[in-house]
C-alpha cells in the first residue's frame, strides 16, 4: 500500500485533487478487483470485501484473472482482426498489466484509447502510468457511466475519440454495478448511438447462471456497504445489451471460453471451473 498512500498524500493538500476525494472506509469495486489481481491500490475496506467474495467463491481470483485475460484476448481481436483504431474504455479500473492501449498500440501503435472510470484512485494512478506510444494517444478522465453525455463530450475524450470513425466501446465488468433503477439499458443505448456503423461493443458481466446454488443475497452481500452494489444478470439478460448489434463468433459464452488461445496459460479454477462471467463482441450494422 505504500505506493497508493504515498500517491494519495502528494495530492491531499488541494482538495479538489483526485486524492482528496477518496474514502478509503468504503470498499470500491475498482479497488476490490485491483487486489484479486494481486494489486497494491487498496485499502482494508476492500480486501474485507474481496475475501468475502473470495470465501464464497474458491475460484474468486483465478476467475478474476480468466476475466482479464478475455479482455486481453478481445481488444487483440478488436485491434488486429477488426482493425479498430479507437477505443473508448468505460470503468476501467486501476492500471495494471495488460491495459487496453498496451495491447492495442502493441499492434497498431497508431491507435487512440480514451480511459473513463468514476473512483478517484484510477485517475491518481491512471496519469502516471498510462503512458502512450508516440504515435499513439491515451487519456484517462475521472466520470461515471451513468453520465454518457458528459463522457461522449468530455474534451479528453473528443480530444482522442473522432465519433464519425468506427469506435470500440469496452464495457468489461462494469454493468453489474448499475441497478435496473438506473436503467442500465438505456445508459448502454445512448454509448451505442453515439458511435457509427462498424463500431464494437466489448461487453463482460456477472452472472450467477453457473452457481445455482449460490444465493443472490449472499452474493452480493459484500457490495452491500461499497460505493456500488453488485447486479447478477442472466445469459438473457446480458445478450439485451447488444441488441440490434451482430454478435461476434463465438457469440456471448462464459468468458473462458471466448477464442482461448492455446498458447495463454490457463489457470485451473476451483469451485466448478467457471469464472461466472459472460463475454462477447457485437458490431454496428
Amino acid at each position: 500500500m505504500v505506493d497508493s498512500v504515498d500517491r494519495l498524500n502528494a495530492q491531499s493538500a488541494d482538495a479538489n485533487a483526485p486524492g482528496a476525494r477518496i474514502d478509503p472506509t468504503i470498499p470500491h469495486p475498482a479497488r476490490i478487483y485491483d487486489y484479486l489481481l494481486g494489486g497494491k491500490d487498496h485499502f482494508a475496506a476492500d480486501r474485507e470485501a474481496a475475501e468475502q467474495l473470495a470465501a464464497l467463491s474458491p475460484g474468486t481470483r483465478e476467475g478474476v484473472r480468466a476475466h482479464r485475460a478475455f479482455l486481453g484476448r478481445a481488444v487483440r481481436h478488436l485491434a488486429e482482426d477488426a482493425e479498430i483504431t479507437q477505443f473508448l474504455d468505460i470503468g476501467t479500473g486501476i492500471p495494471t498489466q495488460g491495459n487496453t492501449h498496451e495491447i492495442a498500440q502493441q499492434i497498431n501503435p497508431a491507435a487512440r484509447v480514451a480511459y473513463v472510470d468514476n473512483d478517484p484512485i484510477v485517475l491518481v494512478h491512471g496519469r502516471a502510468l498510462l503512458a502512450s506510444s508516440e504515435e499513439g494517444m491515451t487519456t484517462v478522465i475521472e466520470a461515471d457511466l451513468r453520465d454518457p453525455d458528459r463522457i461522449l463530450s468530455h474534451p479528453e475524450v473528443t480530444k482522442v475519440i473522432d465519433f464519425t470513425r468506427p469506435v470500440a466501446l469496452i464495457m468489461a465488468g462494469v454493468l453489474h454495478f448499475i441497478t435496473d433503477e438506473e436503467k442500465p439499458y438505456e445508459l448502454v443505448e445512448r454509448y451505442k448511438s453515439a458511435v457509427p456503423s462498424g463500431s464494437r461493443l466489448l461487453l463482460s458481466h456477472i452472472t450467477l447462471d453457473f452457481a445455482p446454488q449460490v444465493p443472490k443475497e449472499r452474493f452480493t452481500k459484500p457490495y452491500d456497504k461499497g460505493s456500488a452494489p453488485m447486479v447478477p444478470r442472466s445469459h438473457a439478460q446480458v445478450t439485451k445489451f447488444f441488441q440490434g448489434w451482430t454478435m461476434v463468433p463465438p457469440g456471448l459464452v462464459e468468458v473462458v471460453t471466448w477464442r482461448p488461445n492455446e498458447d495463454e496459460y490457463q489457470e485451473s479454477i476451483p469451485g466448478g471451473g467457471h469464472a461466472w462471467a459472460y463475454g462477447g463482441v457485437a458490431v454496428k450494422p
